[in-house]
C-alpha cells in the first residue's frame, strides 16, 4: 500500500501548502511527478480499500500516489490518464472507496495544495452515510453552502422554517416529493409515476410546500432558494 512514510514525507510538502518552491520541486522529483501534467487530488472520508491502491498505471495510464490522511481518511494525488477525472472517480467507485471528494484538474505539483483544499470541500458535499465520490465542479452550489455554514443555516431557517416545524414523517413526504419533481425535470406526471401516486397528489403536495415556504416553484429566483435550502437540508443532521 503506497501510504508509507516515504510517500508521506514527500507528499506532505506538496499537499500542506506553504513549502518553498525548491522543496516542492524536490518532492515532486522524488515522487516521479512530472513538472507539468493533468493532476487532481482525492480526499476520502474513510480509509481507502486495499484493492483501490494501484502499484502501477491504470488501464488508461492514470497513476496514483496515496498518503494516509488525518482523521482516518486517505489522500491521493492522481496523474490523470486518458479517461480524465471521470475515469478516476469510476475506478474508486468500482473498488468501494468513499465517501470522497475530487478537486478540479491542476497543471503542476505546485498547485496540489490548493487542489487538496478544494477536494476537502467537495467531500463535505457528500450526504451523511453516503459512499459517493464526487467532483467539486459537479457540486459547486453545495460547495458554496458548506463553505459558509452560518449563511447556510440562515438560508435553511428562512426558506424551510415552517416545513421543519412539521412532524418528521409529514416533512419527509413533502421533501421527497420536491426532490422527485426536481429529478423529473419539473414533470408532475413522471414524478407521480415514480412515487406511485396520482398526479393530483403530487400537485397538492407541491402547492402545500409553496404555501409553507412562501415561494413559488414557477418563479426562477424563488426556485433557486428552494433548491439551495434542499441541499442544506440534505447535508445537515436535520435531513429527514
Amino acid at each position: 500500500m503506497r501510504c508509507g512514510t516515504r510517500y508521506g514525507a514527500l507528499l506532505g510538502p506538496l499537499l500542506a501548502g506553504g513549502a518553498p518552491p525548491d522543496l516542492v520541486e524536490r518532492a515532486a522529483r522524488g515522487l516521479g511527478l512530472p513538472g507539468r501534467g493533468r493532476f487532481a487530488v482525492v480526499v476520502l472520508g474513510a480509509p481507502v480499500p486495499e484493492a483501490a491502491v494501484a502499484e502501477g498505471p491504470d488501464g488508461d495510464g492514470a497513476r496514483w500516489w496515496w498518503w494516509r490522511g488525518a482523521g482516518g481518511g486517505d489522500v491521493a494525488v492522481v496523474l490523470l490518464g486518458a479517461a480524465g477525472p471521470a475515469g478516476a472517480v469510476a475506478r474508486l467507485g468500482e473498488h468501494g472507496a468513499g465517501p470522497g471528494g475530487m478537486s478540479p484538474v491542476v497543471g503542476s505539483p505546485a498547485q496540489l495544495d490548493s487542489a487538496r483544499r478544494l477536494a476537502v470541500t467537495a467531500l463535505l458535499t457528500c450526504a451523511p452515510g453516503s459512499r459517493e465520490v464526487v467532483q467539486l465542479d459537479e457540486r459547486l452550489p453545495a460547495a458554496l453552502l458548506v463553505s459558509l455554514p452560518e449563511l447556510s443555516a440562515r438560508l435553511l431557517a428562512e426558506v424551510f422554517g415552517p416545513l421543519l416545524a412539521l412532524v418528521p414523517a409529514e416533512r419527509a413526504v413533502l421533501v421527497g416529493t420536491l426532490e422527485m419533481w426536481l429529478e423529473c425535470d419539473g414533470s408532475v406526471g413522471r414524478a407521480a409515476l415514480r412515487l406511485r401516486c396520482h398526479r393530483n397528489t403530487v400537485f397538492n403536495r407541491l402547492r402545500r410546500l409553496e404555501r409553507l415556504t412562501g415561494r413559488a416553484l414557477s418563479r426562477p429566483r424563488e426556485l433557486v432558494d428552494l433548491v439551495l435550502a434542499l441541499d442544506v437540508l440534505r447535508l445537515s443532521s436535520a435531513a429527514p
